[in-house]
């Protein structure tokens, strides 16, 4: 029986990547190590569900409150990869901001940028996790040894996973209500269903248009 890396697990792992010290190459690096100590498929299994938490983090609302922070200079990558930091922060971090955008200010790595130009960031306190997008892909690689086929199996077995879960989860949603009919957005409610225009008032006061923009 093929073993998945469910939901809990996921964030089992997350939390403890959380909890590492070093730098951000340091502890992608841990967390590869930590792949490759499993099956392959737990690799997918592990993108699937960062892709999904990228995705329901990628609200309008938080994107204000990043580009706050980053004074107006929050590009589309750069919020993506803003997302990819929040999720690496840990479950509680995370499903605080998801829900509250103006938790932000009680992180740890937001208000240690409090009242610096973005010009006196290091490149590891900015609040972006490029490599976490490709950890699980090269640990996949190399456990399947498909290093010269530049992810395109990893890319297909992720798409199908995900294309699994949706469907299981329209199968839920299906059972508990008794039918559904409309068109169905895979991930339910959750996705977008947050408020748009929600209000920012601690991280407004952080981080004051001008001070650390140019």
């Amino acid at each position: 029986m093929l073993v998945r890396m469910n939901e809990d697990a996921f964030w089992a792992l997350i939390d403890e990547l959380s909890r590492r010290t070093g730098d951000l190459d340091e502890r992608t690096e841990w967390l590869r190590t930590e792949l490759l100590r499993r099956l392959a498929a737990e690799s997918v299994e592990f993108q699937v569900r960062l892709d999904d938490a990228c995705e329901v983090a990628g609200t309008r609302a938080l994107w204000r409150a990043a580009n706050r922070i980053e004074s107006g200079a929050c590009t589309d990558d750069g919020f993506h990869y803003f997302t990819l930091w929040l999720v690496g922060q840990g479950r509680k971090v995370y499903d605080s901001v998801v829900a509250d955008p103006d938790a932000l200010a009680d992180a740890p790595g937001i208000r240690a940028l409090v009242g610096r130009h973005r010009d006196e960031w290091d490149d590891d306190e900015w609040p972006e996790w490029e490599g976490l997008d490709y950890v699980a892909q090269d640990a996949y690689d190399e456990l399947t040894g498909q290093e010269d086929d530049h992810g395109e199996e990893f890319d297909d077995a992720v798409d199908e996973r995900a294309e699994e879960l949706a469907d299981e989860l329209q199968g839920d949603f299906e059972g508990e209500q008794g039918g559904f009919e409309g068109e169905w957005e895979e991930g339910g409610e959750a996705r977008g269903s947050r408020p748009e225009g929600v209000a920012i008032p601690r991280l407004t006061a952080l981080f004051p248009l001008g001070t650390s923009g140019s």
